[in-house]
């Protein structure tokens, strides 16, 4: 579904990710982890076209994503999540829902049923501005927002971080229901193990912007934590 071969990207003078090699199947659960620094959200920004690679190919459905603008990438069916949630703080839980829907080829109006269904909470609270949620809630908004566009891959960064334990077992949930019952396919980026080994079918570790290991999720070893992840 989503293939990167030899990709290369430069920050300024710094080489930030060198020959960068990953496949995303149709209907995996992929998760990207590494150390901070390692460029694991540089990597999701260049997939979504909000940073330029210097070299390489990023490919979904056989689409050359690298001549495609940020907004086509929505539309092509990629649903992304960033670090920090990003939801508008100003405008209500409903807005920013259509907000979402903006993306859509149809343009379709009307938030889907399904997303109300995931985050019931969010349908009570539809009216409340976003920067009144908690930073739980806020996440919980941010994913229904890219889910309105009924993608085929979804990509989340760090959906746990600085959200209480209920809410990010909620989301886990969540994640887990969309991939086993809907066969919606999932990239994240993800620090925290217990969450890590609870959702993912598969890893890809990188240290500084390069793979270092991959594989089914049971074979991320105790070695290969204390190597690549330990403080």
């Amino acid at each position: 579904m989503l293939e990167i071969k030899s990709f290369n990207q430069f920050y300024g003078g710094s080489h930030t990710l060198w020959n960068v090699n990953l496949s995303v199947a149709p209907g995996s659960l992929m998760c990207l982890m590494g150390r901070n620094g390692m460029g694991k959200t540089t990597l999701l920004k260049c997939i979504m076209g909000l940073l330029p690679g210097a070299s390489g190919s990023i490919t979904f459905e056989g689409i050359d994503l690298l001549r495609c603008s940020a907004e086509e990438r929505a539309r092509v069916g990629i649903g992304y999540v960033p670090q920090g949630r990003e939801i508008f703080p100003h405008l209500t839980v409903e807005e920013n829902l259509r907000v979402g829907l903006g993306a859509l080829k149809n343009g379709a109006r009307t938030i889907p049923q399904h997303v109300f269904d995931l985050f019931p909470a969010l349908k009570q609270m539809r009216h409340r501005r976003g920067g009144d949620l908690s930073g739980g809630q806020q996440q919980q908004l941010a994913i229904a927002r890219a889910l309105v566009l009924r993608p085929k891959l979804l990509i989340l960064d760090e959906p746990s971080e600085g959200i209480q334990p209920n809410i990010v077992h909620e989301i886990g949930g969540i994640l887990l229901r969309l991939n086993k019952e809907e066969g919606l396919t999932v990239l994240l980026v993800e620090q925290k193990l217990p969450f890590a080994r609870r959702v993912a079918s598969e890893f890809c570790m990188l240290t500084n912007g390069r793979r270092v290991a991959d594989g089914a999720i049971g074979e991320l070893t105790d070695e290969l934590v204390r190597t690549h992840l330990s403080v």
